[in-house]
């Protein structure tokens, strides 16, 4: 009798630590890499125990687990291709390793629609942290002039971007977006008033943040989310949503100057894209099938650059997510990522086609909007360059199949 106990008790206690190691990933994931990777790695060593104890491995089966081999198989693949193999193959499996992991770990140990909640919760409680922080930052104004962010003689009077915990503002840009697309969800399928009011007011919090940012990118993205709940909820939503947006845009002169430079010839970020864009193609004409090497773009870059001519910078992306996976790891890897992106995106709408369950539909329409959010901002920029921001990408896919997966949906 003891001999059967035992077992069933330790894994309890696994299943325990295991749940809580994922929710401080997803808690601690904007705030500190460090303290994440610390819990990522304690919940896989966690998750190798229960089935070391249970003497089982039976891990759930995707519908994306061959688009993930392949992606997996190419990223490695595109070592052999990088002017320096042995930083490619360290960056891959450092990288790849931990999406991955974050990606298994959450689709295997989360099974409860209480796991599920506990875990978006989270995601939205270190949303509320990041912004507080990004708050400060702009009151005790944060001088940026250092950094580049900004063509300092087309905005003279732009002195301050907030980047909060993350670490430039595109990337806290790109992080509230996704954020405000799964609270904005939840909020408006939600049938308790004082809920929906909290999650909205939430919603208005972060995208408050957001203008603080100054990205232009992410007000395009914001733009997508609109209108994605205006198609896939109501087209009432669909205004309402936009005049936000639109009022601060209109109102704060800062905004649509910023909003306006897109255009702007004369502005050297714009130029500069524009630039990097030629080169990063002429990467990918020279080697579309296994590309330059997993994270080798700032190594090759300097072979293409016509336009920065200077050795003392370094350009480490593209400023476009399609473009810079095509140069790194070839079309038939971009391939392999687009096919992973769009194809949780449709299982999302599935779920919301056939569920009942109020909360699970906002969840899943957050994730569609969130995911076309980040899809519109690869147009422009590149933030899953960026590890957190990955790490929340793949998080955000094992959340979708998580929920397709279970019962409760129903």
């Amino acid at each position: 009798m003891r001999t059967l106990f035992q077992p069933t008790s330790t894994q309890y206690h696994l299943n325990y630590l295991i749940e809580h190691c994922i929710f401080a990933v997803a808690f601690f994931l904007p705030l500190s890499l460090d303290v994440t990777s610390i819990f990522l790695s304690a919940g896989c060593l966690l998750w190798f125990g229960k089935m070391a104890v249970t003497r089982q491995m039976n891990l759930k089966r995707t519908p994306f687990d061959g688009a993930v081999i392949a992606l997996v198989v190419l990223s490695a693949a595109s070592v052999l291709g990088s002017p320096d193999r042995g930083f490619s193959f360290y960056n891959y499996y450092h990288l790849m390793g931990r999406y991955i992991i974050v990606y298994y770990l959450v689709i295997n140990n989360v099974h409860s629609l209480e796991q599920v909640k506990r875990l978006v919760y989270s995601l939205l409680a270190s949303a509320l942290v990041v912004a507080a922080y990004g708050f400060y930052q702009y009151i005790h104004g944060m001088d940026i002039s250092a950094f580049e962010w900004v063509d300092g003689e087309q905005f003279p009077d732009l002195k301050v971007r907030i980047f909060s915990t993350l670490k430039n503002p595109n990337l806290l840009a790109g992080f509230l977006v996704v954020i405000m697309a799964l609270a904005a969800g939840l909020g408006l399928c939600s049938d308790k008033l004082l809920y929906k009011c909290g999650l909205l007011s939430l919603v208005l919090i972060l995208g408050c943040c957001l203008v603080l940012t100054y990205s232009r990118g992410a007000w395009l993205s914001v733009l997508a989310v609109c209108a994605a709940y205006g198609v896939l909820y109501n087209r009432k939503i669909f205004w309402v949503l936009l005049t936000v947006p639109l009022l601060i845009i209109y109102g704060y002169d800062g905004v649509m100057d910023r909003l306006a430079s897109i255009i702007n010839p004369t502005d050297t970020s714009s130029t500069l894209r524009l630039a990097l864009w030629e080169s990063t193609v002429a990467m990918i004409m020279d080697k579309p099938i296994l590309g330059i090497g997993w994270g080798a773009y700032w190594l090759v870059y300097p072979e293409y650059d016509f336009f920065v001519q200077n050795t003392a910078t370094t350009i480490f992306h593209a400023h476009n997510m399609y473009l810079h996976i095509a140069a790194e790891i070839g079309l038939p890897g971009l391939a392999a990522f687009l096919v992973i992106m769009y194809g949780h995106a449709r299982l999302a709408l599935s779920v919301v086609a056939e569920t009942s369950n109020r909360w699970i539909n906002g969840l899943m329409l957050g994730a569609v909007s969130a995911l076309l959010g980040l899809a519109v901002s690869g147009f422009t920029d590149y933030v899953m360059y960026n590890i957190q921001m990955s790490m929340l990408f793949w998080l955000l896919n094992a959340l979708v199949v998580t929920v397709w997966q279970a019962k409760y949906r129903y």
